[in-house]
């Protein structure tokens, strides 16, 4: 290369750095490309709910602007487990596999009340089991899914009638139990749909979840999130929410219009894996608190005075005596946050 050649180089190669130095120089593309979408796994369960309709019209990917991955789980108590270890951000869990999650540490935080179960979980019973009251349980095979609202609510009601420690509580999987009932492997079991509705048709209620309310032990079914995940992504996690009240208050305000034809039910049953025909019943048996309602002292308001956070503290101190956990929190509003339903709807 001569003299002048190699002088020209110099000095372009000096002018470019200079100019890349100032932002002159206009990077490659690929350099410019903003990050991709989160991509956020979401424990859901098959129990009914207006909100399924909402995932298969993939409403919370067009709100959120994330890549969601929807991953079934058979209990509350598997949606918790997966939590635990980082695999889900957020998942559907009762109240008792939530309490239990809380009193061991894991750091989640319930944000929106999917439903208040009343009547949806029952304590169903084998036609020719010879049982006919609580008491006739005594010697029985009872399936129930462990450390879920069902199994908190199993416990309570042997405590209730007496019969603790004589009834044979068997942990099993809603999926596995219509198999195990066709087989007479078990006389008797506490779930909700859709495999109750299977259970019911040769068998009977003994009790329900509404029962037991009102006897003083309140459960409900929630939606989870971890804590880290919730303060690192707030805005689509209002965005997240939005969809729900959304989705709730179509529902909540035209019920009658969600027939076995319509295709929001036909939507939910697909998501939960059941027939059209099952769902509207079943729909009716729960009751769906909107975000005005859930932001007061009725459900996520309130502090530790407020009824989900009291149900989580009722629920862990019973599982303590019954040595599910090891230890009771002094509150459990730390595992209760209603900014979300709060920037959504208004304190009624």
């Amino acid at each position: 290369m001569n003299h002048s050649v190699a002088s020209r180089v110099r000095r372009c190669l000096l002018a470019c750095g200079v100019a890349m130095l100032s932002g002159a120089v206009a990077l490659p593309a690929l350099a410019q490309s903003t990050p991709s979408a989160p991509t956020v796994t979401i424990g859901v369960q098959s129990m009914f709910g207006p909100w399924k309709k909402a995932i298969a019209d993939k409403e919370f990917e067009k709100a959120t602007g994330w890549n969601i991955k929807w991953r079934s789980f058979d209990s509350g108590g598997d949606v918790m487990t997966a939590m635990a270890s980082g695999d889900v951000q957020i998942g559907v869990a009762g109240s008792s596999p939530v309490a239990a999650a809380v009193s061991r540490g894991v750091k989640v935080e319930v944000f929106w009340i999917l439903d208040n179960i009343n009547e949806a979980e029952a304590l169903v019973v084998r036609n020719g089991a010879g049982i006919d009251k609580p008491q006739d349980l005594v010697g029985k095979r009872l399936a129930v899914p462990f450390v879920s609202t069902t199994h908190f609510h199993t416990l309570f009601a042997l405590e209730h009638y007496g019969i603790a420690g004589k009834v044979k509580v068997i942990n099993l999987q809603p999926s596995d139990m219509p198999a195990a009932w066709s087989r007479g492997d078990i006389d008797a079991a506490f779930v909700w749909d859709p495999a109750l509705g299977k259970l019911k048709r040769d068998g009977k209620v003994l009790l329900t979840s509404g029962d037991l309310t009102k006897l003083g032990k309140a459960t409900f079914d929630a939606l989870v999130v971890s804590k880290d995940f919730a303060a690192k992504n707030a805005d689509g996690m209002k965005a997240f929410t939005r969809v729900l009240e959304q989705s709730t208050a179509d529902y909540v305000k035209a019920p009658k219009s969600w027939t076995a034809s319509s295709q929001q039910v036909i939507k939910v049953a697909k998501q939960s894996g059941a027939t059209p025909e099952e769902v509207p019943g079943v729909l009716a048996l729960y009751q769906f608190p909107l975000a005005a309602e859930q932001s007061g002292k009725a459900w996520l308001g309130g502090g530790k005075d407020g009824v989900a956070a009291r149900a989580l503290a009722a629920t862990a101190e019973f599982l303590k005596e019954q040595k599910k956990v090891p230890a009771v929190l002094p509150d459990y509003s730390v595992a209760i946050n209603p900014a979300f339903v709060e920037a959504v709807g208004t304190v009624k």
